[in-house]
């Protein structure tokens, strides 16, 4: 017998349009969001950031791939990792299919991660990925976009992440269950998998001149994760007990 409030189809429908009210004003709240997203100011980028691809050495122009906006996922593979992290490969499971839209919208979407662009290369092979991912590797870029940590940093406590400087909860010690979980699953320790942290950042070309205009990390990221979507109108919704999501071939049949 189930222990969740149950009633008829006319208390149902009486719900749903309470709550269909609620949903409308929360659409209207996030369309004003998104103005004031592209409403910040922009602001020059000047460094000459150089990234390895599949078609050899690029500046951060060159990511654009001829289109005048960039959007930047930064995953989680640090130099040190065996495998990309688990959550920031089930956002990346939805790319293949956003890319050619986007791209197709005068938006060029593509990861940068630390790790060396072989590793790269190899991981998006096994996950049977398209979309273009580039190695910023031993460059400043994801340092300076806050998505990239040294060990003197989270040793003390310095780092700044999500627009909050301090000691983050990826940083406590001991390291929180989940931290170690997907650490071991990148073949690495949980210091070493927290220096590099998931992020976006959006980038603009202008009369030959890169501005970036937005940043979000962390919880941030919940809109690209296209699972969560569809979860958070499952019934039991997220249900979450710890870190779940393992890399899509990683799973059980069921």
């Amino acid at each position: 017998m189930t222990t969740h409030t149950t009633g008829t189809r006319e208390e149902w429908l009486s719900a749903r349009l309470d709550l269909l009210e609620a949903e409308k004003d929360l659409t209207r709240r996030s369309d004003e969001l998104a103005r004031r997203r592209q409403a910040l100011p922009w602001v020059r980028v000047d460094k000459d950031y150089r990234f390895e691809t599949d078609d050899g050495d690029a500046s951060l122009a060159d990511l654009f791939g001829g289109r005048s906006q960039l959007l930047v996922y930064h995953f989680m593979f640090g130099p040190d990792y065996t495998a990309g992290c688990p959550s920031c490969s089930a956002v990346a499971d939805g790319f293949n299919g956003f890319a050619v839209h986007l791209a197709n919208h005068d938006v060029t979407l593509t990861a940068v991660s630390r790790a060396p662009l072989a590793k790269l290369q190899a991981y998006k092979q096994r996950m049977g990925w398209t979309f273009p991912w580039a190695s910023s590797h031993d460059g400043a870029f994801n340092y300076d976009f806050n998505v990239s940590f040294t060990a003197e940093q989270q040793r003390d406590g310095t780092v700044e992440y999500n627009d909050l400087r301090g000691r983050h909860a990826m940083d406590a010690v001991p390291a929180p269950e989940p931290v170690v979980q997907f650490a071991k699953s990148c073949g690495t320790d949980a210091p070493t998998y927290a220096r590099d942290r998931p992020g976006l950042s959006a980038f603009v070309r202008e009369d030959g001149v890169v501005y970036h205009t937005y940043s979000s990390f962390a919880r941030g990221l919940d809109g690209l994760w296209g699972m969560y979507q569809w979860l958070d109108r499952a019934p039991l919704g997220r249900n979450e007990a710890g870190a779940w999501c393992r890399r899509h071939d990683e799973y059980g049949t069921r």
